[in-house]
Parts: structure tokens; C-alpha cells; sequence
């Protein structure tokens, strides 16, 4: 296989600029894998393809509102790179301008030293002063919306690009397939667990190579509380809400670690150990989401199931539609 075989054709139009006027108002794409089939329906449904015994795996980290801009420089906070938070693994813009020295001031209250340089705009910055991090962040931050979304954020985004279950603080991007549940929907559902996996840009770098076996993603971290492992096992059938979801399954189950730091890259041919079944958004063409959902749902029933989508107008990316594989 070659990286170039997971591709299709997608109208930038359909590419959702927007959340949908109400959470739970998208449509659903269900693929049933052992019939080689798919048919239209609404999340709405969700529920009622829940079987006894099955537990929902939820993904609950909290997108940060990372992005900050001064003038005309841009930063986006990656990860903590010091145990006190005071220094930061971050992108900036322009890279080639901001280099290790430089002072950046957001405001009058709130700086940040470059102290490190690195690759392709990342950075090691400390900040100064005497505000929390955090604090700043919420004060002065914009959310991370992804570049195919070709708007500013919105005050509004800072609720819609977040789950209604996040918990814990630490992704720069939402984990999306969630995005669609409301309480309502979840008081539906009997068996429920938690996990975490704080999503970094790894998860939606592209992939450069043809020979796309030889591609390495970018370490997240991850925990189960033993808790919700025992939820996991105790289930007939665990669906797995989302890609970070089955990523932070599969680590767990070949690793036997139920916190740590995770790039399981999943392509066709893996073998899954925990995920049963999948709710998950469209994703971008030749990508390692793309590659996960083909091995999970075969490589034909899913390009099959894009091309249906496109064909029928379905929203893609993160404001848009998802998909059930059975």
C-alpha cells in the first residue's frame, strides 16, 4: 500500500466553518463492517445502536485556549516543558524573526522569553511574571480552531469547540468526535468511561512519505484511572468515541501502562485489542486519522463510505458529520 491510495476528492465547501445550530444535530454515516454496508442516519440515534453491555469510551481532555498574539508575532502553547508550568513547548510565527533572547509582551501583565530554539517554529519559552500561566491563558487566549476552518475564533467557539464532559486541561485541538454529545444523549447511555488523551499537533501532521509505514507521530500523553479500566474490561463491547479514544485504548492494551506518553501509529493490518466499535468525525486525506479508520473499517467500505458522504453532502472536519462503524 502506498500513502497515495488513501486519498479522495472533497469540495472545499463541504468543509464545515461552523458547528451545527445544536450539538447533536448532525448526521451519521454507520458502517456495518461485517455486512459491507452503510446507510444515513442521525447522532441522534446513537443510543439505540448501543447493545446491552457495551461501554462508551470518552475522551475528556480540555482544549486550552493556546493561541496568543502580540502585534504581529503568534504563539500556540504546545505542552508544559517544567514541572512548575512556567515553561512552555510552543510554536511561533513568524519563526525565523523570533529567536532565542527575544521578549515577546501580550500585555502589560503577561511576557514570554525565548530560551530555546527548535524546528520548524517550535520554541522553549519561559514566562515571566507573576500570573499563572493558565490564568493568562484564559484571560488573553484564542482557541487553536484548525487552518481549514478559514476564520478567526469566536467568543462563542470557546464552548462550541470543547466537549460538554472535558475535564482535564492540556490538548490544542478538540478531540471532535465527541463534540456532538449533549448531557441529554449521555443520560441515554448505561456504561460510561473516561479516558485521557491530550491531543497535540502530532495527531494532524501530515504524512510525507509514500512508504507511509516508516512515518513516526509526535508523543501524547495519556492515563485511565483504574476505575475506568475496569469499565473497559468488564464490557462485551467498548465503543470508543473517536480516534484519540482508540489510540489511548490500544497504548493501554500493549503496554499493560495505564498512563504515560503514546505514538502508536495504527495503519492497516493492526490488529485492535480493545475497540469494538467507533464513533469518529471525517478526516482529512492521507493522514494517520484516515489510516486509523481504514484499519479499523477496511480500506474499501471506508473510501466507499467518503465517496457516499461527499456525494450526499455530508459536513466534514471537525464542525461537521461523523460516522458509526459497527
Amino acid at each position: 500500500m502506498k500513502l497515495s491510495d488513501f486519498d479522495y476528492e472533497l469540495p472545499e465547501e463541504l468543509i464545515a466553518q461552523e458547528p451545527p445550530a445544536e450539538r447533536d444535530a448532525a448526521r451519521m454515516l454507520v458502517l456495518y463492517r461485517s455486512e459491507q454496508r452503510f446507510e444515513d442516519r442521525q447522532f441522534r440515534e446513537l443510543p439505540s445502536f448501543l447493545q446491552e453491555g457495551d461501554c462508551l469510551v470518552l475522551n475528556d481532555s480540555r482544549v486550552l485556549p493556546s493561541r496568543l498574539f502580540a502585534g504581529t508575532s503568534e504563539m500556540l502553547l504546545l505542552e508544559p516543558a517544567s514541572e512548575d508550568a512556567r515553561e512552555w513547548r510552543v510554536l511561533v510565527r513568524p519563526g525565523r524573526k523570533i529567536r532565542p533572547g527575544d521578549v515577546i509582551r501580550f500585555d502589560d501583565r503577561f511576557a514570554a522569553e525565548i530560551i530555546a530554539g527548535g524546528e520548524r517554529g517550535e520554541r522553549i519559552v519561559r514566562f515571566l511574571g507573576d500570573e499563572d500561566v493558565y490564568a493568562a491563558m484564559d484571560r488573553l487566549g484564542h482557541m487553536p480552531l484548525p487552518p481549514y476552518i478559514k476564520r478567526r475564533d469566536r467568543p462563542a467557539d470557546r464552548d462550541r469547540y470543547q466537549t460538554v464532559f472535558a475535564r482535564e486541561r492540556g490538548s490544542v485541538a478538540a478531540p471532535t468526535a465527541g463534540l456532538h454529545f449533549t448531557g441529554e444523549i449521555l443520560d441515554r447511555v448505561e456504561h460510561i468511561a473516561k479516558v485521557t488523551l491530550h491531543v497535540g499537533l502530532g495527531t494532524f501532521q501530515p504524512i510525507e512519505r509514500e512508504d507511509f509505514e516508516n512515518h513516526r507521530l509526535h508523543f501524547e500523553r495519556y492515563s485511565i484511572s483504574r476505575e475506568s479500566w475496569r469499565e473497559i474490561e468488564s464490557a462485551r463491547r467498548v465503543v470508543a468515541v473517536g480516534t484519540t479514544s482508540v489510540r489511548t485504548l490500544e497504548s493501554a492494551a500493549l503496554s499493560g501502562t495505564m498512563a504515560g506518553s503514546t505514538n502508536l501509529f495504527i495503519y492497516p493490518g493492526y490488529e485492535f485489542r480493545r475497540t469494538g466499535a467507533m464513533l469518529t468525525n471525517f478526516h482529512l486525506p492521507r493522514t494517520s486519522l484516515l489510516l486509523l479508520i481504514c484499519a479499523f473499517a477496511g480500506v474499501d467500505l471506508t473510501l466507499a463510505a467518503y465517496r457516499h458522504a461527499v456525494a450526499e453532502r455530508y459536513r466534514f472536519f471537525s464542525y461537521g458529520d461523523c460516522m458509526l462503524i459497527l
